[in-house]
């Protein structure tokens, strides 16, 4: 039996980064790219590494050329701590795994360290082949919690739930991380809304390297349990525009949605330095009549615009600073 999982990219569309602050977001399933783990029984357990992982190289020039695109970890460590995690939750629910090994192979061709969600895809798509294969069943809320101990826990990566809810749920999510809510059971609250009540969205990427989301979280973190006034304020805000934003759609009223998107990105700035580089593209992509803020960690925006001649002036204006600009695929079909 082989078993073949999918875990597409994701994108925040209001109200990041507040997920990880008590706070409300609004994300969706970017299907254009995706993470597809296969899976099936062998007689030892094999993790067989992707081309992300290699160690062998023709030159010095080679190396640093993997580097760059690559960065310095591949997805060999994801699917152990993916498995690990997965054991671990087994033993402690009283789970019995039928004692056969596997081969279990990655591979992904979402965009690396633009806020796109490559490494938690790669997990997702991983434990649901795990699932699958020991036919486990584990609840989508607290198989996002997983995935997120995944990295926060065993390889240390600053995350929040997001991205795992989205990528668990699909689609797209409305999601409240209230204190209280999270303090009650463990998670937020999920509500699915109907994708088509959103206007045209684009989305747009970095053909070169952005900030890795790890370092980008740190401070930020620091200053919030420290209780710095102006990120607090700055976290409610992003939480609120979500709200607004979930009304406006369900209210038919998709034209608001773009100004929204526009303040979460402008409190975005007065609390986090942002790179000249991911700066100019949001601002050219407002020359051309277009919305626009970070969709993730930065490296890549996403916004509503008015008609196909805006989409086209970003496409021609955003490729001259070596930007791709793409339509988001929502649901499947």
């Amino acid at each position: 039996m082989i078993i073949e999982t999918t875990a597409y990219a994701r994108a925040g569309l209001i109200g990041n980064p507040s997920d990880g602050y008590y706070g409300k977001t609004i994300s969706l399933i970017v299907r254009n790219f995706g993470a597809k783990v296969t899976l099936y029984q062998t007689p030892e357990l094999e993790i067989v590494p992707n081309v992300r992982d290699r160690s062998f190289f023709d030159s010095m020039e080679s190396l640093v050329q993997d580097v760059n695109l690559h960065g310095y970890y591949g997805g060999v460590r994801l699917i152990k701590a993916t498995i690990k995690k997965f054991s671990d939750y087994c033993n402690q629910n009283g789970i019995r795994l039928e004692k056969k090994n596997f081969t279990i192979r990655y591979q992904s061709n979402i965009p690396r360290q633009v806020g796109l969600a490559g490494s938690s895809a790669i997990i997702t798509a991983a434990l649901r082949a795990l699932m699958a294969y020991y036919q486990v069943d584990i609840p989508k809320p607290i198989q996002a919690n997983l995935i997120l101990s995944v990295e926060t826990e065993e390889l240390g990566i600053s995350a929040g739930l997001q991205d795992r809810v989205i990528q668990v749920y699909e689609g797209l999510i409305f999601m409240d991380f209230s204190q209280e809510i999270m303090e009650q059971q463990g998670y937020g609250r999920y509500e699915p809304l109907d994708p088509g009540l959103l206007p045209p969205l684009y989305m747009a990427y970095r053909t070169d390297l952005s900030e890795y989301s790890g370092v980008f979280h740190d401070n930020i973190r620091q200053r919030f349990n420290a209780g710095e006034k102006k990120v607090v304020e700055a976290m409610k805000f992003f939480a609120q525009k979500a709200e607004e934003a979930k009304e406006c759609l369900l209210k038919g009223e998709r034209e608001k949605l773009g100004p929204l998107m526009n303040a979460n990105f402008d409190k975005r700035k007065e609390i986090y330095t942002i790179s000249p580089q991911n700066l100019r593209m949001v601002e050219m992509a407002r020359e051309c009549g277009a919305s626009a803020k970070f969709s993730g960690s930065g490296g890549c925006i996403i916004g509503t615009y008015e008609d196909e001649k805006v989409y086209h002036k970003l496409k021609e204006r955003l490729k001259e600073i070596n930007v791709e600009v793409f339509k988001p695929i929502i649901i499947g079909g």
